[in-house]
């Protein structure tokens, strides 16, 4: 991995979650960026609780989505989800900070696959497993003139 692309799968990642108000709501944040990885963090707060007062599934599921789109994009190709999938292992509770971590599984053209591990980070427990399908589309997230 060379330090220009590194560099700049960070600064597409800070691009992408500056414009994501949703990721931010859920107070997300960038971990480690770089080609085809990405990890993200979130804290479980009041109000990422459901009613059983564990951490809301689609909280979790946003948390692996954001790390995955940060991860497919990277590369600063537009990226869009054709399909994802979760596992639920285990629950995540309150006060726990939440690891996601995705990773380019293989894929062709401009089809990919990546795999993303999502962690309770004070003990290492999983908690689920998510799987998602990326296409590439027209565009990029940095335009050429501010690279």
């Amino acid at each position: 991995m060379s330090q220009q692309s590194a560099d700049l799968a960070q600064r597409v990642a800070e691009a992408m979650l500056s414009n994501d108000l949703y990721s931010q709501s859920l107070n997300m944040r960038i971990v480690e960026a770089a080609p085809e990885r990405c990890v993200m963090a979130m804290t479980v707060g009041p109000n990422h609780l459901n009613g059983h007062k564990i951490c809301h599934g689609g909280a979790i599921f946003s948390l692996a989505d954001t790390a995955f789109a940060h991860a497919c994009n990277s590369g600063n190709q537009t990226t869009v989800s054709q399909m994802g999938s979760m596992s639920y292992l285990a629950p995540g509770q309150l006060g726990q900070t939440l690891i996601a971590e995705a990773v380019k599984a293989g894929g062709a053209g401009r089809s990919q696959i990546y795999d993303i591990a999502v962690t309770v980070q004070e003990t290492g427990d999983l908690v689920a497993l998510f799987r998602g399908q990326s296409r590439q589309i027209k565009g990029q997230i940095i335009q050429d003139d501010d690279l």
